[in-house]
């Protein structure tokens, strides 16, 4: 039996089968709905309307008998009987990302070639892929080689720079290989990629078809995937898109997408869910720019170790059971169409290597694209994303870290914690008792991301609204009050102002997540320093990376502990780390050879069986930090 389901706001229509679960139906259609805990009822964020007819829900802490009565379920604890109209309230989407031009990926970019620092090396300019338009004399009884060393003699005629290298060709493109050349009169473009010294021809086009030659830098982060379209003649960025990673349906950190990867059928749906989200960010670009998709000739990827084997279809079980070991660091070269990505079948896939299982190729892309590999002095890159990562060092060596921070700076785990999004409250300020905010996209409110969640903190914190245990001072306010579940919170916005209708407010609870969070992240660097014997002072510079980091105010993550209180000029913020690395992977063969030492290079400290990351823990649960002469510049707030 089928049952039509119509979703609002959008009106789309899907049909489901007879007790197919909503969450589960609306996953497999592309129908995107929060959830953190991969559909086991433990987070509540799922929660949708049921406007008309029949179904099955199982009880739940999270659906007040208010919100019942409104018709309220869990999309996870609900079964589909009937035909259903289900509206998903504002607060239950995720939103698509608009497209993203240059102001996203020039931080990090400029990094990598600034005058202002004479010792980083510019890498040359050798991509992936390239395509060469030949003029191939034709055979005569004087001149009848065959067909294929005719088109090597020519390639090394014109490429002489190739003449010791090996050339391939499939047996698949050699069966067509006689009517190309003789429909084309003998001008055919062909296209290269080198691996280890060998060269192979991936494709043979007729005529001149030089000019269109692209590739694809991919940077597949556990909450947003990012593609850029480059020009592989130029190494220019055409064009550059990004949306939400569509595992986010099956929770939204890596442990919980490992551990529904090991249920039924779910690799193969994690895979797929990665795949359709690139695919159709490719499409998109082509669009964009009236490309042929078998013209994008090859690709270059980056991504945590988890996202980067749930691309590639591999079970990555062992990535969260001691002792922690994924199956691969140093993906082989792998083509496009053995990983289900829509370009050229052909077209090599370089994805960059990792160092463990939780710092992965997204990290040594962030590496080598702030260059802190090639510094004398001591630099430390901190990735702020939904996981926290740490790297330390100069050019002599690597130390790196996975913070256990969990993914609150992404809202997650936050009663109105949202993701970077239109309608995020993204600055807030507290003066004289009077709260002002902004929000991304000048929209009402609807959630608070990972910078708002630090500002307010600060402020509450600056205003003496809170103590440094993070607990309200009540008489400071009358914006705190008790909540439905007996729990002090500090009211942000007002209902009528917001998107969702509902008050935004900040608890104490949620206070708490963030106090965990932001000192994992502090003493895993202090943790990472002491392996070195080096302290605060020593570092000369810390780049910051990850989805918030544009947004972050450094004197407020300081404030809260989060980061050293060190001189503010050794900071600065490089975006997207990983997607800029992703790219210089896709131009030159230096970079790629160079992430690979990057990645050989790097130590990796495993924090959870550190004695003195379990032993100094709860010092840094205080705002900043129970030893406040770590923080000089924080003591004017005690």
């Amino acid at each position: 039996m089928k049952h039509k389901i119509i979703f609002l706001p959008d009106e789309e229509i899907i049909f489901s089968k007879h007790n197919d679960n909503i969450l589960s139906v609306a996953n497999s259609h592309g129908i995107n709905i929060a959830s953190t805990c991969g559909g086991e009822g433990t987070c509540g964020k799922c929660k949708v309307i049921i406007k008309s007819g029949k179904y099955n829900f199982k009880s739940s802490h999270f659906i007040s008998q208010k919100e019942k009565e409104q018709g309220y379920v869990l999309a996870c604890k609900t079964d589909i009987i009937d035909d259903l109209i289900i509206e998903i309230p504002a607060e239950s989407r995720i939103e698509k990302i608009s497209a993203l031009k240059d102001e996203f990926f020039t931080p990090a970019e400029s990094i990598e070639k600034s005058p202002s620092r004479p010792e980083e090396k510019i890498f040359t300019f050798s991509p992936i892929s390239q395509k060469i338009f030949l003029k191939i004399d034709k055979p005569t009884l004087f001149d009848n080689i065959a067909d294929w060393e005719r088109i090597t003699r020519c390639i090394y005629n014109k490429k002489p720079e190739l003449i010791n290298s090996h050339l391939n060709i499939s047996l698949d493109l050699l069966k067509k290989l006689s009517k190309l050349l003789r429909d084309s009169n003998w001008e055919v473009t062909v296209t290269l990629t080198e691996n280890n010294n060998l060269w192979e021809i991936i494709d043979i086009q007729v005529n001149n078809t030089a000019k269109n030659n692209f590739g694809i830098a991919i940077d597949i982060g556990t909450t947003t995937v990012v593609t850029f379209l480059v020009n592989l003649n130029t190494g220019e960025i055409l064009n550059s898109k990004a949306t939400h990673n569509q595992q986010m349906s099956f929770g939204d950190d890596v442990i919980t997408r490992i551990m529904y990867s090991e249920k039924r059928e779910g690799l193969e749906k994690l895979n797929s869910a990665i795949c359709n989200t690139i695919n159709e960010l490719i499409s998109a670009l082509t669009l964009d720019e009236k490309i042929s998709k078998d013209d994008i000739t090859s690709a270059s990827i980056a991504g945590n170790t988890t996202m980067i084997h749930l691309f590639l279809d591999i079970p990555p079980n062992f990535i969260r059971r001691e002792p922690y070991i994924p199956v691969v660091n140093f993906p082989p070269n792998i083509k496009a169409k053995d990983i289900k990505l829509n370009i050229n079948p052909e077209a090599p896939v370089f994805c960059l290597s990792g160092v463990a299982s939780y710092v992965g190729g997204d990290i040594t892309a962030g590496v080598l694209a702030c260059g802190m590999d090639n510094f004398s002095t001591i630099s430390v890159l901190i990735d702020l994303g939904t996981n926290g990562e740490i790297v330390l060092g100069n050019k002599e060596w690597l130390l790196t870290s996975a913070c256990s921070a969990g993914p609150a700076f992404e809202g997650v785990g936050i009663k109105y914690g949202i993701r970077a999004m239109d309608g995020a409250i993204q600055k807030i300020e507290i003066h004289n008792n009077i709260l002002n905010y902004t929000t991304i996209g000048d929209k009402k409110p609807k959630g608070i991301c990972g910078s708002g969640l630090i500002d307010i903190i600060a402020e509450l914190f600056k205003n003496g609204i809170i103590d440094k245990a993070g607990k309200f001072v009540k008489e400071k306010t009358n914006r705190i009050r008790k909540n439905e579940n007996d729990e002090y919170e500090f009211l942000i916005v007002e209902k009528n102002k917001t998107q969702i209708n509902q008050d935004i407010v900040i608890t104490e609870s949620d206070i708490l997540n963030l106090i965990h969070s932001k000192g994992a992240v502090f003493l895993g660097l202090k943790v990472l320093l002491e392996h070195a014997g080096l302290n605060f002072d020593n570092i000369s510079h810390i780049y910051v990376a990850g989805g918030f980091g544009t947004y972050l105010d450094i004197e407020k993550a300081i404030i809260i502990g989060l980061l050293p209180d060190i001189p503010r000029d050794r900071f600065s913020f490089i975006g997207n780390s990983s997607i800029t690395g992703a790219k210089m992977c896709l131009i030159s063969k230096q970079a790629r050879e160079k992430v690979k030492t990057i990645a050989q290079k790097m130590t990796y400290i495993e924090l959870s069986t550190e004695p003195k990351f379990m032993n100094e823990y709860t010092s840094t649960l205080f705002l900043p930090h129970t030893d406040i002469n770590l923080f000089p510049s924080v003591k004017k707030y005690y």
